[in-house]
């Protein structure tokens, strides 16, 4: 007889062993990762794998990141729950999620239309309505809702886009890898008026950012 995981007690595990225990210190974030359903972003058939340690496949060529990993990125954007922040990569919805509950105000941009509907409908359902799902480049960002705060990439770009550079807002911060293949670094910048610094975090290895900015135009 097929019987359902508890999936709430495998988030509080995956909370517990694989960010607390490490080096994820934000309570909200901890908080947030607690409350998310990450199982309702994945297909049905790798829901009862939601809540490892590892990236799933979503489709379109696509991957949902390993928990520990979406819930590093998120800490760097170091979000105090007043800011409006643009992620770069819909995919799943499950970022945005966790963004939703962190931020005031979410836009995210997804180039593929089937998987921008797919977490359209998962966030409508979980009621986070302060997500703005778009369609489009990401590498060109989402100019009509800037400046942001923080803006967040889920791909990995061969340099920090101008664009996005050109859309944080003044103390802003943009997480984003940068680097081809499996030869990826995090990288976490910040704008100070017209100046940008940025420091390498960890390496990492995402799909590659497609656009004008990015690796080459769709």
């Amino acid at each position: 007889m097929f019987r359902r995981p508890d999936f709430d007690a495998l988030r509080e595990e995956m909370v517990r062993q694989q960010l607390a225990a490490r080096d994820i210190r934000d309570e909200r974030v901890l908080a947030a990762a607690h409350v998310v359903p990450r199982h309702r972003f994945v297909p049905r058939r790798e829901q009862r794998s939601a809540y490892q340690d590892r990236p799933l496949r979503i489709g379109r060529g696509q991957t949902i990141s390993q928990p520990y990993l979406v819930a590093l990125m998120t800490q760097l954007l170091e979000l105090k729950g007043r800011e409006r922040v643009l992620e770069i990569g819909t995919g799943s919805g499950y970022q945005a999620a966790l963004l939703a509950h962190l931020a005031a105000e979410v836009h995210t941009i997804e180039r593929h239309a089937s998987l921008a509907e797919r977490a359209r409908q998962v966030l409508a359902e979980l009621a986070l309505d302060n997500v703005h799902i778009h369609i489009g480049d990401g590498s060109l960002g989402w100019p009509d809702a800037a400046p942001y705060e923080g803006i967040i990439a889920t791909a990995g770009a061969p340099r920090a886009p101008q664009a996005l550079l050109d859309q944080l807002a003044d103390g802003g911060r943009l997480v984003l890898p940068v680097g081809a293949g499996t030869r990826q670094t995090l990288q976490r910048w910040r704008r100070d008026g017209n100046q940008f610094t940025h420091e390498d975090i960890v390496p990492v290895a995402f799909v590659p950012l497609i656009g004008e900015q990015g690796w080459y135009a769709p």
